[in-house]
């Protein structure tokens, strides 16, 4: 299997077995990118493993070779979608640390967005009530993931740890941008830019004035700040 369909850690595999040979996993992507086209157009309640076949041009009997059911299926594309989050934020870092990163909150809004945009399956799903325990832990990990990396961002362009200060206005900013891209995203995968826009400003305006405390703290004191 791809690494963009193996579980984050904590979630629980509930693929029957791991396709290995080249054709089996190409099948598999097929699949999970016919389910995404699915919940994308029709909702998550007219996915079933039928439709997923017939979508995805491939016999019934090969999807239930790897997968028992379509809520199976369901969370092995939600790991494909949390994934990509976790490596748009692993990205951002090394920009960060290679000093390419001008724009912080303009260019992590827009990395966030393109990986909203790519996955308008992802979307039906996580604005819906279909989350498995699996995938509501694998979603929780996913943000404090993402909310880590963002703090190690703000900590590179501060030069110095920012304690738990940092660490809480970085979950923050991350509920913040969920928040507002899941609305801005509701029209079948097209963003509302306006909204976006908006996102950026507000998450401008928090992240001078987190800058511009954390400084004062650490001018005050002659030491790094501390929450």
């Amino acid at each position: 299997m791809t690494e963009a369909t193996k579980p984050e850690p904590g979630a629980r595999a509930r693929i029957r077995r791991r396709p290995q040979q080249a054709r089996s996993r190409a099948r598999v992507e097929a699949v999970l990118a016919a389910a995404d086209r699915l919940l994308s157009r029709e909702g998550y309640e007219a996915l079933t493993v039928r439709r997923i076949a017939e979508e995805a041009g491939v016999p019934i009997g090969s999807i239930y070779q790897f997968y028992p059911d379509k809520s199976a299926v369901v969370d092995a594309l939600g790991q494909q979608y949390l994934t990509a989050f976790k490596t748009a934020i692993d990205g951002l870092v090394e920009r960060a640390v290679g000093g390419e990163l001008t724009d912080l909150v303009g260019t992590m809004v827009d990395v966030y967005a393109e990986v909203f945009r790519s996955q308008p399956g992802g979307m039906v799903l996580w604005t819906g009530r279909h989350l498995s325990p699996e995938l509501a832990r694998a979603d929780e990990a996913s943000n404090a993931l993402i909310a880590e990396g963002l703090q190690r961002i703000v900590e590179h362009l501060l030069g110095a740890p920012g304690g738990e200060r940092v660490r809480r206005a970085t979950r923050m900013a991350v509920w913040a941008a969920n928040a507002v891209l899941h609305e801005a995203f509701r029209n079948e995968g097209e963003p509302d830019l306006e909204t976006v826009d908006e996102l950026k400003r507000m998450l401008n305006a928090y992240w001078e004035d987190l800058h511009d405390r954390l400084t004062t703290a650490e001018d005050r004191s002659g030491a790094p700040p501390h929450p």
